[in-house]
């Protein structure tokens, strides 16, 4: 297993009990203790966790994410495609990243990258983003350069949005950006629960040269409140779910799928 697929499956490992231990690191990972100790000390080092004696708890923020991300029946599917998001982005690149816990997954498996962590006098990486959850998770990074759009904080998925998010939208170039939604139809196309967050989706995925739905399978064939008005749905990231059909009825619409291959065990 390299070095990035450990430090992955230790912080999947801290996010199911809030905790882990030197021992349920080599048993699971089936590492040596130094391993396992020097890989606690990288994630410390990079403040996605707080060593203890004998392992580590989560480290501490500053907030509660809402119910959403913290309740999530499909973590490997959205680290999957995380994975694959994060193949798509080439170092020095400009990105969108809208909220929602794909976008979260995203962002964390850039976070992650060992090429997009090397020193640099320029930044490696830049993220435009309306959820200050990503920018959070992401501004402990010294090389990823975070622009945080201006707007209106939606409790229920800490997404910026409003006018004021529109006006610093409409002044940025994007390389790519990542979209997720709550729903996905062929027919419909992209639609989320709420309209104002619709409307900042749409606006980002025009900004950019290229923008990706990212959607695990499980939201393939719902439909949910708003649309994405204006917006050209033309890429998909999505897993294995996806059926033969549902990916033909896309693909007839002129959506190119790429499904992303399970991650390792």
């Amino acid at each position: 297993m390299e070095k990035t697929e450990r430090l992955n499956a230790i912080l999947d490992l801290l996010a199911a009990d809030g905790h882990v231990q030197v021992e349920d690191i080599v048993r699971e990972l089936k590492v040596s203790p130094a391993t396992a100790r020097r890989d606690l000390d990288s994630l410390a080092a990079q403040r996605l966790l707080t060593r203890t004696r004998g392992g580590a708890t989560m480290e501490s923020v500053a907030y509660d994410l809402p119910t959403r991300y913290n309740r999530d029946d499909h973590t490997a599917q959205k680290q999957a495609i995380a994975q694959a998001a994060s193949s798509l982005v080439p170092k020095g690149a400009v990105i969108g990243l809208c909220g929602g816990t794909t976008s979260t997954a995203i962002a964390q498996a850039l976070g992650m990258r060992p090429d997009l962590l090397e020193p640099s006098n320029k930044p490696t990486l830049t993220v435009v983003t309306n959820a200050i959850n990503i920018a959070a998770q992401l501004v402990v990074r010294p090389n990823i350069r975070i622009m945080v759009t201006g707007g209106v904080v939606n409790p229920r998925s800490y997404e910026l949005v409003g006018p004021y998010t529109d006006v610093i939208l409409q002044r940025v170039a994007l390389d790519l950006a990542f979209v997720g939604v709550n729903g996905l139809d062929p027919e419909v196309g992209p639609t989320v629960n709420d309209e104002g967050e619709a409307a900042v989706n749409a606006l980002m995925a025009r900004r950019a040269s290229d923008t990706y739905i990212v959607a695990d399978s499980s939201k393939i064939g719902m439909r949910s409140f708003a649309t994405m008005t204006g917006y050209v749905f033309n890429n998909l990231i999505t897993d294995s779910g996806i059926t033969a059909a549902q990916k033909k009825a896309f693909e007839a619409g002129g959506t190119k799928v790429l499904v992303a291959p399970p991650a390792p065990l």
